[in-house]
């Protein structure tokens, strides 16, 4: 068992892409924890699979490294917005945390949002300027930024008086002052044993530990992780649970464990400053207090911000249902997000009594949502997804939606495009600065509605060149209707496997979304139609074919690639009136099945 005052605790909190667990990769590579032939990947921290494919961290882990005589227990968290679930519950376990900023990008939307969350707490970060050895770098300019930023959320004067540091995570290496030898990580380590102050509390008074967040084990059920703010605990202990409405119940530590490196021990006993995970007590949950039952103390919950998007999952209903999955009934579907319900407490996830074929899944955005829809997807679930739609609140009986901060950055030439479609779709622009390389930032607020569907838009109208990110702001008043995509679908008129030629003869109607000898049913989007109203194709039609031979009537045809949808563009993509299908091997989108007197309200014309 560690001294307290051996112990330093700290996370690692920055906006997506400026090289947290880059940064963390150098400090563990750099801590003697591998051998030295042993063979360690890149971001080594994204254990999850969904992580290393996108490139980003989507669940907050932790980890201990040993420097000199001291322990350091890091986490790691999410740079995206619609993860910011994970930050906001490790923040409490923590004495600081390291905000790293771009040291040529600059403070960045989520960069604020975090930063925010750990000065309301009292912590007193530490800037690392990262990425130092990028060409354009411009550390002096970002370090007064960052100073700003500081300033403007109300900082302390402590918490001005921050400490910083240079620093490269690819390269490996940190130092205190730009003209120092590029050599290790060991300024950045000094760093934070100097900087961060030990943990609170004390080994010799009673146990008390802060549940800050859940995770399952299939053997031994919920496990609760914290930092213990008192005493010690030690393997078999008895403990008091005290829930979010001060039942008192006690249990039995039956496994104790803690990390390092990578991977997760086993420990006989553990004490204060600690992070540790305790097994056995079932219905834990976040926030919840465990203590000792001679000194029963019920500490503060920890407050969540709330979901902003929903979506509705039901089962699949198409023709082609159970071609690929193995899970397809309501029931195994219902089975599988309840286990998401158990350790994914950021996930609001509904079963209504009164609607036995839909489940409501809430969560930060649609990005947060389509990482539990494409996990359930690779665990052979199939079924379909709605729109999603915003969650409405009422705030001193006013109605309100989600605003998020969006920035962009642009080449200057395509701000007009921009600035006029989030205009359209009810943004208020905030910042407009350009320059010396002809890039233009630009802020807006804008409803998390009207940010739905324009990321795809974004990135044709950019030609891929612009940068968008957005982070949510607050609950506003509602800014009344939103115009929706601005153009219609081709929709299959029947089944059957898609011909070459019927591909080339729509091609003049707009986009199609399928190629040649791909199968479709009535009523599967196959296309976007050049115009705003939807329109029936026949997509499987046939060349009719004689046994008159005759020179050059035939022609060499040339089809334009079919556009293929990832997830979360089909997400963005899809109207009120259609669904996702989500099967393990394709995703699909169609049109609702309606009933004969909404069929007949909406048939759209033939062709």
């Amino acid at each position: 068992m560690y001294s307290p005052e051996k112990i330093r605790n700290i996370a690692i909190i920055a906006h997506i892409d400026h090289g947290k667990t880059t940064l963390l990769d150098a400090l563990l590579k750099q801590s003697n924890l591998f051998r030295e032939n042993e063979l360690v990947r890149e971001r080594m921290m994204d254990s999850y699979d969904q992580e290393q494919e996108r490139g980003i961290t989507i669940f907050a882990k932790h980890t201990s490294v040993y420097f000199d005589d001291f322990k350091i227990n890091i986490i790691d968290t999410p740079g995206h917005a619609d993860f910011s679930g994970e930050v906001e519950r490790i923040l409490g376990m923590v004495d600081s945390v390291l905000l790293l900023v771009d040291a040529q990008e600059g403070p960045m939307p989520q960069t604020r949002f975090v930063l925010s969350k750990s000065l309301k707490m009292g912590l007193k970060p530490i800037v690392v300027l990262n990425k130092i050895d990028r060409p354009h770098a411009n550390p002096d300019r970002v370090l007064d930024l960052t100073f700003d930023l500081f300033s403007e959320l109300g900082a302390t004067d402590e918490q001005l008086d921050f400490r910083y540091c240079y620093a490269s995570g690819l390269s490996g290496f940190a130092m205190h002052h730009l003209n120092d030898i590029h050599k290790d990580m060991r300024p950045l380590f000094e760093l934070i044993t100097f900087a961060v102050h030990q943990p609170s509390g004390k080994l010799e008074n009673p146990f008390l530990m802060h549940v800050s967040t859940i995770m399952y084990d299939e053997y031994v059920g919920r496990q609760a992780c914290g930092k213990i703010l008192e005493g010690f605990v030690k393997k078999g202990q008895q403990v008091v649970h005290i829930d979010e409405n001060g039942v008192e119940s006690k249990c039995a530590v039956v496994r104790l464990e803690g990390w390092l490196g990578l991977e997760k021990v086993e420990m006989e006993e553990a004490g204060v400053g600690d992070i540790v995970i305790l097994s056995g007590i079932p219905t834990v949950t976040i926030g919840d207090t465990l203590c000792d039952p001679k000194n029963i103390v019920r500490l503060p919950r920890i407050k969540l911000d709330e979901p902003t998007v929903s979506v509705d999952i039901t089962v699949n209903n198409s023709p082609f249902v159970g071609r690929s999955g193995k899970h397809v009934t309501m029931n195994k579907i219902r089975d599988r997000l309840e286990h998401e319900k158990r350790a994914n407490i950021s996930l609001r996830i509904e079963d209504d009594g009164g609607d036995q074929d839909k489940i409501t899944v809430s969560g930060r955005g649609e990005l947060h949502l389509s990482v539990l829809i494409e996990a359930m997807r690779r665990q052979g679930y199939e079924f379909s997804v709605s729109k999603p739609r915003v969650i409405i609140k009422e705030i001193d009986g006013v109605k309100s939606e989600p605003i998020e901060r969006v920035r962009i950055e642009i080449p200057q030439e395509y701000s007009g495009i921009v600035i006029e479609e989030l205009s359209r779709r009810k943004g208020e622009m905030q910042l407009l600065d350009t320059n010396e390389n002809n890039i233009t930032s630009i802020e807006f607020l804008i409803p998390t509605r009207g940010l739905m569907g324009y990321r795809n838009e974004f990135l044709t109208a950019t030609r891929g060149l612009g940068i968008l990110t957005s982070v949510f702001e607050n609950f506003a008043p509602w800014r009344g209707p939103i115009p929706g995509r601005t153009r219609g679908v081709l929709i299959s008129i029947n089944a059957g496997k898609t011909s070459g030629y019927a591909c080339f003869n729509l091609q003049d109607r707009g986009v199609l979304f399928v190629g040649p000898s791909d199968e479709v049913y009535e009523g599967m989007v196959v296309g976007e139609n050049s115009r705003d109203n939807d329109l029936i194709v026949n997509v499987t039609k046939g060349k009719q074919l004689t046994n008159v031979r005759a020179s050059g009537t035939d022609e060499n045809i040339i089809l334009i690639p079919a556009r293929r949808f990832t997830l979360e563009q089909a997400i963005d993509y899809i109207q009120d009136d259609e669904l996702i299908e989500v099967t393990p091997d394709a995703i699909r989108m169609r049109k609702r099945f309606l009933t004969e007197n909404e069929r007949k309200r909406s048939t759209p014309k033939a062709v």
